[in-house]
């Protein structure tokens, strides 16, 4: 049987997989991007061969394992991150099944590699006077102080994620009755998230600040859109300055999506319902608001507070079965 370059089906799983046929996200396709290329630099290394001269048959589920334990070993990747390459590797396999179904047994070998479990840690978030001390920390005599008061404003009343708060424009916004900001989400779905009067005020504060001819709400000072690592930049200078004032945030790692779970717990908190709470953050299912219940101990000691105390009565010790002893001590 003649082999199969693996660089032609690669490029058309891309390009008419991802880009054409699933009009995937940038961002879904920069990660699928990276994922393979630390692949084909393995390959590489491993079986010295020109990524452009790798045949189909010579990726299969042992490479894709060794590659994996290989991302754990020696680039120190966490199990989490290993899995979201598994998950890209698997996409292109699945694509590659209907591409090449007389590899059908090679493909299956591969999708049946298994994810590694990992521990699932309580998410972050801001309490009211971390967040007000967060909030006070930009300077706003100076126009990058007011953007980013600004930003940080509607970051944590929104609890809009990164993608969706850099790419925000003017025409975006809705500031009259029913204010509101308008984004295209994850998954290509488009939601509206109403505004506060506190962030209204700001936001149009901020829209005399901004030079008309940019397009974007919170660009950087060419008026181009500010990247990830400026936003994470500005969150480490105004932290360190908020924890002057609140010395908790020393001990706190305050990203872009701390501020999304802050949002997402002041909304629990006000009674909010999971459902809306899910529409408000742009979740596929309500389950995945979970989490902050998971991380909510205001509400545990409320529930615990609702439970009616067991008697005072007293019981005659008995001793428990030795076999279930046993069973229970593993």
């Amino acid at each position: 049987m003649k082999a199969t370059a693996f660089s032609r089906l690669l490029e058309r799983f891309f390009v008419e997989r991802l880009m054409r046929q699933r009009q995937a996200s940038p961002h879904t396709i920069s990660s699928y991007r990276d994922t393979f290329r630390l692949l084909l630099q393995f390959a590489r290394q491993r079986l010295h061969t020109a990524p452009s001269r790798l045949t189909f048959e010579q990726i299969d589920a042992p490479f894709i394992a060794s590659f994996l334990d290989n991302l754990e070993t020696k680039r120190k990747a966490t199990t989490r991150t290993r899995n979201q390459r598994l998950a890209a590797i698997r996409s292109f396999f699945r694509y590659a099944a209907y591409e090449e179904p007389a590899h059908a047994s090679q493909i299956q070998r591969v999708l049946a590699i298994p994810g590694k479990r990992c521990s699932k840690r309580l998410v972050q978030f801001l309490d009211p006077a971390e967040t007000e001390a967060l909030i006070a920390a930009p300077d706003q005599r100076t126009w990058h102080g007011r953007r980013d008061y600004t930003l940080l404003m509607v970051a944590i009343q929104t609890g809009l994620r990164l993608s969706e708060l850099t790419g925000l424009r003017r025409e975006d916004l809705h500031l009259g009755t029913g204010a509101h900001v308008r984004c295209m989400g994850k998954g290509r779905k488009e939601r509206c998230t109403p505004l506060t009067k506190q962030v209204v005020v700001a936001l149009k504060r901020w829209l005399t600040q901004l030079d008309k001819s940019s397009e974007r709400l919170f660009p950087n000072a060419r008026g181009h859109r500010l990247s990830a690592d400026a936003v994470q930049r500005l969150l480490v200078k105004y932290r360190q300055r908020a924890s002057r004032t609140c010395p908790s945030l020393k001990h706190k790692h305050v990203t872009p999506h701390v501020l999304r779970h802050t949002a997402a717990i002041r909304l629990l908190q006000a009674g909010v319902d999971r459902s809306v709470i899910a529409l408000w953050l742009g979740h596929d299912s309500v389950e995945t608001t979970q989490i902050y219940l998971d991380a909510d101990l205001a509400l545990k000691e409320q529930a615990l507070a609702k439970t009616a105390q067991a008697g005072g009565t007293f019981r005659l010790f008995k001793p428990e079965d030795p076999l279930l002893a046993f069973l229970k001590s593993l």
